[in-house]
């Protein structure tokens, strides 16, 4: 096995292809991403962020900084742990424990971005909505992407995307946080068979 190539347990043999982004450029489109939540939003009243677990709540966390810096108020910022509902368990191997997320905050009628780091099939956004739902009924729920890769089986589009990426089935876009990875960047792997 080379240095650019690495093995996840139970996961195929991945080799670093390139990297799409680094902590520099992952900071500023948060910064731009916040400004079209405003934006979009006109501010941020009744707005509340749910970052989708793992990685799409430390991101939820450093927008809600963000926008609490524009625009002067906190932001609610919840956990969403989707295990449960995924339509796709037999094929993940063993079935994950569940546990279960409270949000902290009441949902009914506000308005939700949620967040989460790589949108592909669509279906960890589809479990998502299924578990936001079972806190309470929103009055609009959007999402916001890191990045998306596309191949979708399910209409499920972002309202705010950081980067839009071109992969293919054998490719794989890890993105690392200092909050969960202790590493700062967005990399292109592709599967080695």
């Amino acid at each position: 096995m080379n240095d650019t190539a690495k093995r996840f347990d139970s996961a195929p043999l991945l080799r670093e292809k390139s990297r799409l982004m680094s902590s520099s450029e992952i900071e500023r489109t948060l910064v731009r991403l916040a400004h079209e939540i405003v934006e979009k939003n006109n501010g941020t009243d009744d707005l509340t962020l749910v970052g989708i677990r793992r990685r799409g709540v430390p991101l939820a966390q450093r927008l809600a900084k963000l926008l609490e810096t524009i625009e002067k108020k906190p932001i609610d910022v919840g956990t969403l742990d989707i295990s449960f509902y995924r339509d796709d368990l037999s094929t993940r191997g063993v079935r994950p424990v569940v546990n279960p997320g409270a949000l902290g905050f009441d949902v009914n009628g506000r308005d939700v971005v949620l967040v989460d780091d790589v949108l592909y099939t669509g279906r960890t956004v589809r479990a998502a909505l299924d578990a936001l739902i079972d806190h309470g009924r929103p009055k609009r729920v959007r999402l916001l992407a890191l990045i998306d890769r596309g191949h979708r089986e399910l209409p499920i589009e972002a309202t705010f995307v950081g980067r839009t990426i071109q992969t293919t089935d054998r490719e794989i876009v890890e993105v690392k946080l200092e909050e969960t990875d202790d590493n700062e960047q967005v990399l292109l792997m592709e599967r080695v068979d």
